[in-house]
């Protein structure tokens, strides 16, 4: 195991020079498919499609499927047409569908097709993977993006660029896991956060979240809302008791902390693992999206892999 800070070297040369275009010349016969092309699932579309990726989208909804073909963008008129040979499958669509539609989509697809979704929660979408046998294959993910809007109409290709892409690696999953992060560096340059499935649903409490969303994650949101109501309470009797130091010492300490995380300075590290050591590496990936940090990069060799990480300085 090898580590190294700010100076990245080789590695980080050939990161910073592989653009979009290098990576797709490599992988001119990568085949994609996105099943569910709503918001998100639809600005994956498009960004593959913009890049020049062989890619086909499918969407239960008819109108929904003739919009992605009047903006040129191949679809299937069946799920199982659609993800037939290809090499990687997004999920998409609602969160309670995902189950059925990764049984299927799984069945459709060959051992070696990897295969990920775009849903807010990952906890019990994670364990019905690991029930089902899926876990060498499929990775858990969660672009942190959006807009004010839903549909494909609404979709960007660029929506993901520099945002949030929490992704959950699992130690007989690494193989798959490693593809993905290439790929979503790469081709949507966004940020990979690696995380547990189980601690994703705690992060970002306070956002706003449909109720699929606020099921799924039924006991962190509760455990959030009570922190979140103690904090409005003490602040509602502050307020009360005309308390002004108390107020002030509120607004100061939530002014700080907004300044922290915008200018949070970060160091790079570059970290090598034997390909067979899967608890070493899932470990430190973890402690990287713990830490607030995420991947930049990654490239796997027949007996190692190493990443690019960028850690908030302590």
């Amino acid at each position: 195991m090898r580590q190294a800070r700010r100076g990245a070297g080789r590695l980080r040369d050939d990161t910073e020079r592989r653009g979009t275009r290098m990576v797709l010349r490599a992988d001119a016969r990568l085949r994609v498919a996105v099943v569910g092309t709503g918001l998100i699932g639809g600005s994956v579309l498009l960004r593959l499609h913009a890049v020049g990726v062989d890619v086909t989208g499918w969407d239960p909804d008819e109108q929904t499927r003739r919009q992605a073909r009047l903006a040129g963008v191949p679809t299937a008129e069946r799920l199982v047409d659609a993800v037939a040979g290809r090499d990687v499958v997004f999920l998409g669509g609602p969160l309670p569908t995902l189950p059925a539609t990764l049984v299927e989509v799984a069945a459709a697809t060959a051992e070696d097709c990897l295969l990920t979704d775009v849903g807010s929660t990952k906890a019990e979408l994670a364990a019905f993977a690991a029930e089902q046998g899926l876990t060498s294959r499929f990775v858990p993910g969660h672009p942190m993006a959006g807009t004010d809007r839903a549909g494909l109409t609404a979709a960007l290709p660029d929506l993901f660029t520099g945002a949030a892409w929490v992704l959950c690696p699992a130690p007989d999953g690494l193989a798959a896991f490693r593809r993905l992060v290439t790929l979503v560096t790469d081709v949507f340059a966004a940020r990979v956060v690696p995380m547990a499935a189980d601690r994703h649903g705690r992060r970002h409490p306070g956002r706003t979240a449909p109720a699929n969303m606020l099921r799924g994650n039924r006991d962190q949101v509760l455990a959030a809302l009570t922190q979140v109501t103690g904090f409005l309470d003490e602040l509602a009797a502050a307020l009360r008791c005309d308390d002004v130091d108390a107020l002030t010492a509120r607004y100061a300490e939530a002014a700080a902390a907004r300044a922290e995380l915008a200018g949070r300075p970060y160091d790079e590290q570059v970290m090598s693992f034997p390909v067979g050591a899967a608890a070493a590496e899932v470990a430190w990936l973890y402690d990287v999206g713990a830490a607030g940090g995420h991947l930049s990069g990654c490239r796997a060799g027949a007996d190692t892999v190493s990443y690019v990480a960028r850690r908030p300085r302590v």
